[in-house]
């Protein structure tokens, strides 16, 4: 193996390592770390990013996003809740700092997420709700 596709390897490793975590723990995201899986396994080894891809962390967390399905709304909610409080400490820091450019710049940032997240990201129904509506319908 290549030291480039070494170095590859294990950019994967621990952005699956921390992927993993942050799926057990509610409010993290998940998504960026596994994208950056994805992308890292897909440029180090083929036998690697055939496994990943048919993880069930993947499956759960990326495939729908990527095959351009979008998201759910409990995803986009997580996600959205997790940007918020995120940008929000950085709020509050800059603020107590009298930063009022940097507050302004990043409460634009904020919107731009929010806007995106609901707007631009399709949201589509998860499994249990299309289940449900095909029974309803028969």
């Amino acid at each position: 193996m290549k030291i480039k596709q070494l170095i590859w390897l294990a950019i994967g490793g621990i952005s699956l390592a921390m992927g993993a975590l942050t799926a057990a723990i509610p409010m993290l995201p998940t998504f960026p770390f596994l994208l950056l899986a994805a992308i890292s396994f897909a440029r180090s080894s083929e036998k690697i990013n055939h496994w990943f891809l048919n993880s069930k962390l993947y499956k759960d967390n990326l495939e729908s996003y990527l095959k351009g399905l979008g998201m759910t709304v409990h995803a986009k909610i997580r996600l959205i809740i997790t940007v918020t409080l995120g940008m929000g400490i950085g709020f509050f820091f800059m603020i107590r700092k009298d930063l009022f450019i940097p507050c302004a710049i990043l409460a634009l940032i904020w919107v731009g997420h929010i806007i995106y997240f609901v707007f631009g990201v399709k949201t589509r129904k998860n499994e249990k709700q299309e289940v449900g509506k095909l029974l309803w319908e028969n």
